[in-house]
């Protein structure tokens, strides 16, 4: 099936031509004003009509007959497929392996690195290779070091995405401490543990509208329903499991959204967060939800050493510029809206902070450094 992940006035043009329509019928077959579509012919490709026009637009060539659709996937140099062929699940899949590495070895790591410009949680990274996709080490100077492995995917169903990812996260933790011990010029043995990977998917593409993309998105979100993982090695359930719930819908209590409708789709959970963007011109962007991930990441990772020391008996030797007063202001960074943010950037941060429990650990160490570094 033809379709249009976004429509701009150019495919306005070409759908219009592709109908052989003159520009008054064609405003007239939309119901929309004369000048509108006169606007978005002007305008081309630079011109994105609003959230509503695009479903117009998304309802004017799914009536078409199969003549104009092959035309207009002709006049956008695509070929034209039956109706029944579905949009590809097409994921961007990015893991955040976090792990606290100390002070000093941040600074000396930092010292080799690109310092992210702006960055309020001061950081600094470099490309790591990965043969399997783009990886980003990024260093925090609180001394934490999180890994951002970008791998694109093209899976058959969700399981097989849920699968891939319980099965990859054995070799990923173990390649992350390899990585790490490389970076520092140490043993391997003498090199930090990441403890988890924290998925985030970025869904590009995908069969989905409506409640079963909500559905889909929760699935996204909360991979273990559709994997067994009492075996060794985790293991699909029946198809029948997926297609179910698609079909019949699926809630968790545990799941935020933070999606606005007809913009976007977001949830966020404690094992993994979801994202797709209906309008380009109002979603987030993939560099803000990166952004917020990596923080968040960072600051839990930090508040788990503290927590970690304190349960061992000992002190947190953490310096007094990373100090409860540290993470006061982080917190309040975290957790305040800004005049300039939209209230998508203010849910996003709010459904990422509840559900990873960040919030609790925070004034838990908080609480452990007050009597210790000031």
């Amino acid at each position: 099936m033809i379709s249009v992940q976004r429509w701009s006035g150019r495919e306005a043009a070409l759908l219009r031509e592709a109908m052989r329509m003159t520009l008054r019928d064609f405003a007239d077959y939309l119901g929309v004003s004369d000048r509108a579509v006169s606007k978005w012919v002007a305008g081309g490709a630079a011109l994105i009509p609003r959230q509503e026009s695009q479903a117009i637009l998304d309802t004017a060539l799914e009536r078409c007959s199969d003549e104009v659709r092959a035309r207009f996937a002709e006049a956008l140099g695509q070929r034209s497929s039956p109706r029944s062929a579905l949009a590809p699940i097409v994921v961007d899949s990015h893991k955040f392996i976090p792990v606290y590495i100390g002070e000093d070895r941040a600074r000396h790591l930092r010292g080799s690195m690109t310092e992210a410009p702006g960055a309020w949680l001061e950081r600094s990274s470099a490309e790591i290779h990965r043969s399997d996709g783009a990886c980003t080490l990024h260093v925090f100077a609180c001394g934490v070091a999180v890994f951002h492995l970008v791998q694109s995917r093209e899976p058959a169903s969700l399981t097989d995405l849920a699968l891939w990812r319980y099965r990859t996260y054995a070799a990923d933790l173990p390649w992350a401490r390899g990585a790490l011990a490389d970076a520092l010029d140490v043993p391997v043995a003498q090199a930090p543990n990441p403890e988890y990977v924290l998925s985030m998917y970025w869904l590009v593409s995908s069969p989905w509208r409506d409640e079963q993309l909500e559905t889909a998105a929760r699935l996204l979100s909360t991979p273990s329903v559709l994997v067994n993982r009492t075996s060794a090695v985790p293991q699909p359930l029946d198809a029948s499991v997926e297609d179910m719930l698609l079909d019949q819908g699926f809630e968790h209590p545990d799941l935020v959204s933070f999606g606005i409708r007809g913009v976007s789709t977001g949830y966020a959970g404690w094992s993994g967060v979801a994202y797709t963007a209906q309008d380009a011109e109002r979603s987030l962007t993939l560099d803000e939800l990166v952004t917020c991930e990596l923080n968040v990441q960072a600051l839990w990772a930090f508040c788990r050493q503290i927590q970690q020391l304190v349960e061992d008996g000992q002190d947190p030797a953490i310096s007094e510029g990373y100090g409860w007063r540290f993470l006061r202001a982080a917190y309040s960074r975290l957790t305040t809206a800004r005049a300039q943010e939209t209230a998508q950037h203010v849910l996003m941060r709010e459904a990422v902070v509840n559900t990873s429990g960040l919030a609790d650990r925070m004034r838990a160490a908080q609480d452990a450094l007050r009597d210790t570094v000031g």
